[in-house]
């Protein structure tokens, strides 16, 4: 067994999202949410982008978020097998509307937050540390609604108010925090990333990036109240990674790829470095979009994060004459195919080097710690005549990209931890899909919400425990 890279004290673990898990939709005082008005099927995507307004349910459609894995109900028993594969770390999400089921009360639930400290009290007892995420896709319907969302300003203050309920509620108990789950996604999924529906004939560009504003406004102000409440607290933001490589040394292809990479990282640049880049002064310029801003909000964006966390599931391929017809829709960040690497059973390219290329980019962008927060390889996995699930696919893939990550911390990069995504099988954001499937332990439930929820631990589980027990030096 080679020395292992990783330090002493780092965190192993894995992460989920409220919505793709908890379930219980309309238990415990909750709202209903963004996600829980997404169905599963042929409407799905147009709802998510924000070009089919979606207010009402519809009772001919299945919603898979609505019940996902029951984790309300079954956090115990999860947060036990993860206990013994020996997690450090836990990922999840708090659901906004659980706290303030229509997101502009002036009071929570106290239902909810009674929910959520016996969550994380519950990871406490097996001396797992929740690293909790504040906003993971999914706004309360009537801030959507009432409001417009985060094309509002007032969202800034509704969302203060439940950041700092948070903070209180849940101090001592949790120290590490994400603003927004992969903030980014705002420009590609604007509905599922920041409750954006869109009117025929708007502007769209505008209203994403004034979106964009009030959530790095409010991240920033969260960032504040939580170094306020808690001095130890610390907080990250969070970005959907993988850089984009130019498809050919043609200069041009080069120039495409960079400001690809650019319109990513943006966000991530202003929560990292406390003002907007240099460079979207040309770039709102050329598109037209004026951001409205308020006195004190460039103050209020110095409030910088701690540390950068970001999801890697795959590097992406961007070239000068990329459109529509020629990139990928295997992602909801569009990409073009790289020749050079081989892709999952639902398109996505497996580039564990990228990871580190990746890691490599943030850490001489920001010079902060970072934070492996989802890395993971959706497959369709089969219980064989036996009842194991022997699913040595996943097993490679992140036996690589662990490898990559230890290979990053080599090449001198502080990482905190690492959360493998889907650490228990949960929905799909993608797709919608349980058959979609991410994580170490089974969960007895296809795709259109059959089966009975029953959890079964998969060959990697074992396989991740060895990684955790010998801090990433045994990784065959």
């Amino acid at each position: 067994m080679a020395a292992s890279p990783f330090p002493d004290g780092f965190l192993w673990g894995g992460a989920i999202a409220a919505n793709q898990a908890e379930g219980a939709s309309f238990e415990g005082g909750k709202g209903l949410t963004t996600v829980d008005m997404i169905p599963h099927g042929a409407h799905r995507l147009a709802v998510k982008t924000g070009q089919e307004k979606r207010f009402q349910l519809k009772e001919d459609e299945f919603y898979p978020s609505h019940q996902a894995i029951d984790f309300y109900h079954r956090y115990k028993e999860d947060i036990a097998l993860m206990a013994e594969m020996g997690f450090t770390v836990f990922r999840t999400s708090i659901a906004w509307s659980r706290l303030y089921p229509n997101g502009d009360e002036m009071t929570p639930n106290a239902e909810g937050i009674a929910f959520y400290r016996d969550v994380f009290a519950e990871c406490k007892k097996y001396g797992i540390e929740p690293l909790v995420t504040l906003c993971h896709f999914d706004v309360p319907m009537h801030l959507v609604v009432e409001y417009g969302s985060w094309r509002n300003r007032k969202m800034v203050e509704f969302f203060a108010r439940y950041a700092r309920t948070c903070f209180e509620a849940f101090d001592g108990l949790v120290k590490y925090w994400l603003t927004f789950n992969e903030i980014n996604i705002l420009l590609h999924s604007p509905f599922s990333g920041a409750g954006l529906v869109f009117e025929e004939g708007e502007d769209q560009e505008q209203v994403k990036y004034q979106a964009a504003h009030h959530e790095l406004v409010a991240s920033a102000l969260a960032t504040k109240i939580a170094h306020e409440v808690n001095p130890e607290n610390q907080v990250g933001c969070m970005l959907a990674g993988g850089n984009f490589y130019p498809r050919t040394c043609k200069p041009e292809d080069v120039w495409a790829a960079l400001q690809k990479d650019r319109e990513n990282l943006f966000f991530i640049d202003v929560q990292a470095r406390g003002a907007y880049p240099s460079y979207t002064k040309r770039v709102f310029a050329e598109k037209g979009i004026v951001i409205a801003k308020e006195a004190g909000d460039d103050q209020i964006l110095k409030n910088t994060v701690d540390f950068v966390s970001f999801s890697y599931y795959a590097s992406r391929c961007a070239s000068a004459d990329m459109n529509d017809n020629n990139s990928s829709a295997a992602n909801i960040v569009k990409s073009l195919k790289n020749p050079h690497i081989e892709v999952s059973e639902w398109g996505w390219g497996i580039d564990p080097l990228g990871l580190r290329i990746t890691m490599n980019m943030m850490y001489d962008r920001y010079q902060k710690p970072l934070f492996l927060v989802e890395n993971g390889l959706g497959a369709k996995d089969e219980i064989n005549a036996q009842g194991e699930i022997i699913d040595d696919y996943r097993i490679s893939y992140l036996r690589e990209h662990i490898h990559a990550m230890g290979e990053a911390i080599r090449d001198g990069i502080p990482v905190i931890g690492y959360t493998s995504w889907g650490c228990i099988d949960l929905v799909s954001a993608s797709t919608g899909e349980m058959s979609k499937r991410y994580g170490f332990v089974y969960v007895d439930r296809d795709d259109s919400g059959n089966g009975t929820l029953d959890r079964k631990r998969k060959q990697s589980f074992w396989w991740y425990k060895k990684v955790i027990a010998s801090n990433g030096g045994d990784l065959a």
